[in-house]
């Protein structure tokens, strides 16, 4: 070993010896915060892992194995046509309608695929940001300016901030289309097969995260009273299509029905066991069969691999700083409170650089931004946070980082918390 690497071990030795020497381990606020943290993720994963991300997990696995390369080039390309990809993306993000996240493993999925950056990253912006849910329960708690404000904000947002990523590594761009060669031939099956087989698990993604809505009234309450009859004819509808098209025996489907359908009645006031047994089942048809199944069990894998333990790290260390809604971590929230009152560029860069360092689970930001108000939060400061906050988070940025390296991710970030303090000013000094 050589001596600058033996410098390295002892630097690193003594810093390690440094911290655990000094750790204020019986300060109450520490203390608290490690709480904090651990409480976070303990809520993560309950409420968030098995409903969220294991789906997410095995839609961006299908992305590489049954969406061709062609399409993804053709329509989400460094090459393609702007309007067609950055209005692709933007309407893709909105129908998925997930937390900072979740998104993550799509984002991955087809990012590797071949999608161009820019197009990519619109995505990446717009499935957090443009929650139609969040954006009408905004409006309803936050008033309607604020609610109208943060929908056109998002959109405007997740097309601007792909193009400028676009326009900033042009030449990167430009050396991925010419290495890139356009696939030749025809797809296995059908558009409109593949395209069902995915409307099945983005519909099963869907409406078992559907929050319930403020009213008990409506056509929102409606569907959140139905959500897992709806989850489990999406579910149903998929298992047909893998007996269907993907040669998957049906005695094979019929148990993991059958073993869900068990789970549903023994447990019913609980029905993440039935959908935790219904996601066991497919990875057990995944995983022991050959061909495409096994490729998909393989690509659903290797983006848990790579994403879940840098997201629970980041969900871990965002509880210690910033602490779950309604709890304080190191940063105390008389700080927060303190710190995004009146229209001032402070007010509103602070507002927009705490939105993107927190995380916020869907629909969570509404009530947060409600206390906050009441605190005395600016309405510019309050609609940066909300155009910042559910689409940027510490977890969400250190998964980027692993998929699209450091530069491009906190240029990405730079940019969020750019525009969205500038927004706060503007909609501020209107309003």
């Amino acid at each position: 070993m050589s001596l600058k690497e033996e410098w390295k071990w002892l630097a690193g030795l003594t810093g390690l010896f440094l911290a655990l020497f000094y750790l204020p381990v019986g300060l109450p606020r520490f203390d608290n915060a490690v709480l904090e943290g651990l409480l976070l993720a303990k809520a993560y994963a309950r409420e968030h892992v098995i409903l969220c991300l294991l789906p997410a997990f095995f839609i961006a696995g299908a992305i590489g194995v049954f969406l061709s390369q062609n399409s993804v080039m053709k329509y989400l390309g460094a090459d393609a046509k702007k309007v067609m990809a950055y209005g692709v993306a933007s309407v893709s993000g909105t129908i998925l309608a997930v937390c900072s996240c979740t998104i993550l493993p799509l984002f991955a999925g087809i990012y590797r695929m071949g999608a161009g950056l820019g197009p990519a990253v619109a995505f990446l912006y717009s499935g957090p940001a443009i929650n139609i849910l969040a954006i009408i329960l905004t409006a309803r708690i936050l008033g309607l300016e604020l609610g109208v404000a943060r929908a056109a904000g998002a959109i405007i947002f997740s097309v601007v901030i792909g193009l400028m990523m676009h326009l900033i590594f042009r030449k990167e761009e430009a050396a991925k289309v010419k290495a890139a060669a356009m696939p030749t031939g025809d797809d296995d099956r059908p558009l409109w097969q593949t395209a069902l087989y995915f409307a099945s698990m983005i519909a099963v993604l869907v409406f078992a995260n559907w929050g319930k809505p403020s009213s008990a009234e409506g056509l929102w309450h409606a569907i959140y009273s139905l959500k897992w009859i709806l989850t489990g004819a999406c579910a149903a509808g998929l298992g047909v299509m893998l007996f269907a098209w993907f040669q998957v025996r049906i005695w094979k489907i019929v148990l993991v029905a059958g073993a869900t359908a068990v789970f549903a009645a023994l447990v019913p006031h609980e029905p993440m066991v039935a959908f935790a047994a219904g996601i066991v089942g497919l990875s057990v048809i995944t995983a022991t069969q050959e061909g495409e199944m096994h490729d998909w069990f393989d690509g659903s894998w290797f983006f848990a691999k790579q994403i879940m333990p840098i997201l629970f790290a980041g969900v871990l260390v965002a509880g210690m700083l910033l602490g779950r809604p309604g709890y304080e971590g190191i940063i105390p929230s008389a700080w927060v409170s303190s710190a995004v009152g009146g229209n001032t560029l402070w007010a509103n860069l602070f507002a927009s650089v705490a939105g993107a360092l927190m995380y916020f689970a869907t629909l969570t930001e509404v009530p947060i931004l409600q206390g906050l108000i009441g605190a005395g939060m600016g309405k510019g400061p309050a609609l940066a946070l909300l155009l910042a906050g559910p689409a940027v988070s510490l977890p969400n940025m250190l998964v980027i980082r692993s998929v699209i390296g450091t530069k491009k991710t906190l240029v990405y970030v730079i940019l969020v918390v750019i525009l969205a303090t500038i927004s706060g000013m503007i909609y501020g000094t209107l309003f």
